[in-house]
């Protein structure tokens, strides 16, 4: 029975060009929304490219430097000469830590455009290179960009509200409701055969556009997460999709005319996709403020003032830390040795202020999580940004990687500086180098998946509302 009113129904609806023209406006969203984000993402790896490029060849041309210095003997600027520990570590040898798109960048570009994707590491102190943001239009910023994401989450609810505020009351309103269930068939039986057509038909065109996507982006799906993104992906749109589709029949079960429904569904529109939201954003900035970036910069002169100061204190200090190079003889007024011990010493007077600052972000975003389920807007943008690979958790996850890569930089060129040993043109092959590694996957999948349940209970609720508020329908009148 329910295949027949299905069929009947797509006859319906396939004579009506409303169907067409919301059909033609979701394709053309979604393919203009994809290319948006396929453009922002061949930018990410343009630039990611230049950056490599400009890598190799300066440390190419480092390693020249060695050779015709050393073929010299000559005695050069310890801030020129390229085989100073100091400068290498500093300026002319520095390696970029770099954060790739993800298989599926290009469906939401989330907090990627907010967010710098490379760092230049050097033996400077981690806030020289981790404050440093991209460029970018403050109007782009502020609006954010047109991708599929957004197509997602603002506008294939109104287009799935276009096709089914008026689900009953259409019927009803022109008399031919009444017909209908003049037929040994129940009201809520002729309610999801329509909703399930309409559904059906919504969702294949996303999903047919996604793979489509996918695949243009040069995506292999046979790599290792990729399908798992792309059927979390599918899961979140479709939920998304069938809790406004419910919603819609929820409202068309109370009777009232197809106005009144377009209207109390505008609203509901409204309230869940942009008021909650909002509303959500300054909670969370009131409750859980971030320390200004004013402070830190306060803090990092302060500190670093102070570092230039203590000299000898300092190096005694380093010498605790560092009980292999005890025995060492250092001088505090060489620049090299100066400029490590002040670095290292800004790092300790900040940390506590950066401590405030992530501390402040954890709370802020365990209120987002916590409160998430009041929007279902919200529960799909952090679920569509996480398998995108473009939210913040992949971020934070990226900064702790370049924060033990500049770690490891530290460990690589302070002992000789301290030691103002010369580096030879093999080691500069040696230099540490970064890896990028992805979060792993079952943490997104998990973050996801708390995501689906809160979109799959909030849907059967509104189902179970609708079938009970149907059987007491007014068929007329």
């Amino acid at each position: 029975m329910l295949s027949r009113i299905m069929k009947h129904e797509w006859r319906n609806l396939s004579a009506d060009r409303t169907l067409w023209a919301i059909a033609l406006l979701l394709v053309v969203t979604i393919g203009y929304g994809f290319y948006n984000g396929m453009a922002w993402v061949r930018f990410q790896n343009d630039t990611l490219s230049e950056v490599a490029t400009e890598e190799h060849t300066r440390l190419e041309s480092v390693k020249t430097g060695i050779e015709q210095a050393e073929a010299r003997h000559a005695r050069l600027n310890p801030l020129s000469d390229p085989r100073s520990p100091t400068a290498l570590g500093r300026t002319m040898g520095v390696r970029y830590a770099s954060m790739p798109p993800g298989p599926l960048a290009a469906f939401a570009i989330g907090q990627s455009d907010l967010y710098p994707y490379y760092f230049r590491v050097s033996i400077a102190s981690k806030q020289t290179f981790a404050n440093n943001d991209e460029i970018e239009h403050p109007v782009h910023l502020m609006s954010g960009r047109f991708d599929l994401a957004f197509v997602i989450l603002y506008l294939y609810p109104l287009i799935i509200l276009a096709l089914s505020y008026n689900l009953i009351s259409a019927e009803k309103e022109t008399g031919t409701l009444a017909m209908t269930l003049s037929q040994p068939i129940a009201l809520y039986k002729v309610v999801a055969g329509k909703i399930g057509l309409r559904f059906l038909f919504v969702l294949a065109i996303a999903a047919s556009l996604s793979v489509a996507g996918v695949v243009a982006g040069g995506a292999d799906l046979a790599n290792e997460g990729v399908g798992l993104r792309l059927a979390l992906w599918f899961g979140v749109v479709a939920l998304y999709g069938a809790f406004w589709f419910v919603l819609a029949a929820a409202v068309n079960a109370f009777g009232a005319s197809s106005s009144t429904n377009a209207i109390a569904l505008s609203g509901l529109w409204l309230t869940f996709v942009l008021l909650i939201p909002s509303f959500l954003n300054v909670a969370v900035k009131y409750f859980y403020p971030v320390p200004s970036r004013v402070e830190l910069i306060q803090a990092m002169r302060e500190a670093s003032g102070e570092a230039s100061a203590k000299g000898s204190r300092l190096l005694s200090k380093y010498f605790e830390d560092h009980p292999d190079l005890a025995g060492e003889k250092a001088d505090t007024s060489d620049f090299g040795v100066t400029t490590l011990l002040t670095q290292e010493e800004v790092d300790r007077r900040v940390q506590p202020v950066l401590t405030r600052f992530d501390e402040q972000l954890e709370r802020q975003q365990a209120l987002v999580d916590r409160y998430r389920f009041l929007s279902p807007a919200v529960i799909a943008q952090a679920s569509l940004f996480d398998i995108a690979g473009t939210s913040a958790h992949r971020y934070q996850h990226f900064v702790q990687l370049a924060d033990e890569f500049h770690g490891a930089w530290r460990a690589y060129f302070g002992p000789r500086i301290i030691k103002n040993e010369p580096v030879s043109r093999e080691d500069v092959d040696r230099f540490p180098r970064f890896r990028f590694v992805e979060e792993p996957l079952g943490q997104v999948a998990a973050r996801v998946g708390s995501g689906l349940w809160g979109l799959a209970i909030p849907t059967a609720l509104l189902g179970v509302i609708a079938i009970l508020a149907l059987r007491r329908f007014p068929v007329t009148g």
